[in-house]
């Protein structure tokens, strides 16, 4: 069956996403402690840092079993929204750039689900004072189907000082900025929907909105003499 160029694009992409997305939280999961980071590059503000998540991005998460069960179903119900959204686009010959978006931001939800569905049942759980955890332990998984947890790793305290005591509330008190531990899903999604806020907004306009002013068929401004 033949595939459009645009319908191939979004696999690569996904794809790509994917690979890179599970191929480094797999080597975090097994080889570094919770808790444990190092500088990439040997930067102090760019880092390594393993957490896990319930879910959310950027380290939130919903309270309880079936605030992760809810996240988790929504997850699903997300990916299969976005499927037809760019099933539609490329039905529709959108241009490449919302493509991209949109098969960016399916991209890390795909990866984070990944990681609820399945990691869950093929990890041992990671101990939070020290120890590895494994890849398909014999005794079996952490967690259920649906209630694994999200890997996360960049961590980029661009800022991070302790406040003069005269300021005012906080003195002395520690400051960072960025704080949120993220991984590349979150990122994937983070960019294709800052990339159709700034560039392509036009897709949230209505119908109404976009075409220009139109005089009805069979009416003229002319005045009537």
């Amino acid at each position: 069956m033949f595939m459009s160029n645009r319908t191939r694009a979004v696999f690569i992409i996904v794809f790509l996403v994917l690979l890179i997305d599970q191929t480094l939280k797999i080597w975090v999961k097994t080889n570094m402690e919770y808790g444990q980071e190092f500088g990439i590059l040997g930067l102090s503000w760019a880092r390594i840092h393993f957490v896990e998540n319930e879910g959310m991005a950027f380290g939130l998460s919903l309270g309880g079993n079936w605030g992760k069960l809810a996240l988790s179903i929504f997850r699903l119900i997300a990916v299969g929204f976005l499927m037809y959204i760019i099933h539609t686009l490329i039905k529709t010959k959108e241009t490449f750039g919302v493509i991209l978006s949109f098969s960016l931001i399916l991209a890390g939800a795909l990866g984070n689900i990944i990681d609820s569905a399945l990691y869950g049942l093929i990890f041992s759980n990671t101990p939070y004072h020290g120890g590895l955890a494994t890849l398909f332990p014999q005794e079996g998984g952490y967690a259920p189907f649906l209630f694994g947890k999200v890997v996360d790793m960049l961590y980029f305290p661009l800022i991070d000082t302790t406040l003069p005591q005269g300021f005012p509330i906080w003195g002395g008190d520690r400051f960072q900025f960025f704080r949120p531990v993220f991984n590349i899903s979150d990122s994937a999604i983070f960019t294709g929907v800052i990339t159709l806020l700034v560039f392509h907004r036009r897709i949230f306009k209505s119908k109404h909105e976009q075409a220009p002013d139109m005089i009805p068929v069979g009416r003229s401004d002319k005045p009537i003499v």
